[in-house]
């Protein structure tokens, strides 16, 4: 987790965030987005909670990595009607929650993660996109 955590704050313009013990991949190069507009790219959930608890990370030394991506990237990985064990280890999965909105997750990822490092990239891209697709709306408001 540690090796993970090193890798996210690597990215420029990202801010990492850690609450309750999770943590959050934030793109705001500025650092001046409101609360409303902090949404993740990538995140590390260490713990169960009221809303998610299907991964079982009350295990000993469980923890998830959650990777926000585009749709159509979302959908080369994720087998529609396909049941995925979302307890499995180092599987990549779509997650239990937020597979709706093309979030993967792999929990302890050690062989996968060659595979989730590159996926990561591709959510790092796909937030400085949206973050600069979203920032020209806003300046071509009269």
């Amino acid at each position: 987790m540690d090796q993970i955590r090193r890798h996210l704050t690597s990215f420029e313009g990202s801010r990492f965030v850690e609450a309750n013990g999770d943590s959050f991949a934030i793109y705001d190069p500025r650092g001046d987005l409101p609360p409303e507009r902090q949404m993740p790219w990538a995140t590390l959930v260490t713990h169960d909670d009221p809303y998610d608890s299907a991964s079982r990370l009350d295990r000993d030394g469980v923890f998830r990595l959650n990777i926000g991506l585009p749709r159509d990237r979302f959908a080369e990985l994720v087998e529609p009607g396909r049941e995925y064990d979302v307890t499995a280890l180092d599987v990549l999965l779509p997650h239990p929650v937020y597979g709706g909105q093309h979030w993967v997750c792999v929990l302890n990822p050690v062989r996968t993660w060659p595979r989730a490092r590159g996926l990561l990239d591709e959510a790092y891209d796909f937030a400085v996109r949206k973050f600069a697709n979203a920032d020209r709306r806003r300046s071509a408001r009269p």
